[in-house]
């Protein structure tokens, strides 16, 4: 018997590796476009960065948000669904490609603004310069109190060994 609830969500955090083209479709509506590479670590044996080039599919307000905002190498965050497909070679009849993408629901910024001038910082996981779906309209979040640290850390117990784990 098939479960009827699913969980689809993706979170990635990394760099675009082009600027977003903003496109307009015949029916009107707004859809951009681009990669994110996104750091997977060291392979151990071989001593060499992996990373993983992520399609990313943004419409609308998102879409309008990361063609206005957002350029290559620029670190950022998207909350999205994974989306996969698939289609026939043109040239080889008998080869299937099969695609992946995330569709985008929420873009944010990865850096504080501060640092865009002299190497990036990561500033978080922030509502203040992201767009979110919302039952089919857009809206953009109220802003957080400046006083507010995102990096704060004082809800948490520092574990120093396996054992002191709760499982």
């Amino acid at each position: 018997m098939l479960n009827s609830c699913a969980i689809n969500k993706v979170i990635l955090m990394g760099r675009l590796t082009q600027n977003p083209e903003l496109r307009q479709l015949p029916s009107g509506s707004n859809t951009c476009r681009f990669t994110v590479a996104v750091d997977r670590g060291t392979n151990q044996s071989t001593n060499e960065r992996m990373t993983d080039f992520i399609t990313v599919n943004a419409w609308d307000k998102n879409a309008e948000f990361a063609s206005r905002y957002l350029s290559k190498g620029r670190l950022i965050l998207v909350e999205g669904n994974l989306k996969t497909g698939s289609y026939d070679d043109r040239n080889h009849p008998d080869v299937k490609h099969y695609t992946c993408e995330v569709y985008a629901e929420r873009i944010s910024f990865g850096e504080t603004k501060s640092s865009q001038g002299g190497g990036y910082s990561q500033g978080g996981y922030s509502n203040q310069n992201s767009y979110q779906n919302q039952g089919g309209s857009y809206q953009q979040p109220a802003p957080q109190s400046s006083a507010a640290t995102v990096n704060d850390f004082s809800d948490f117990e520092e574990v120093i060994s396996d054992s002191d784990l709760p499982f």
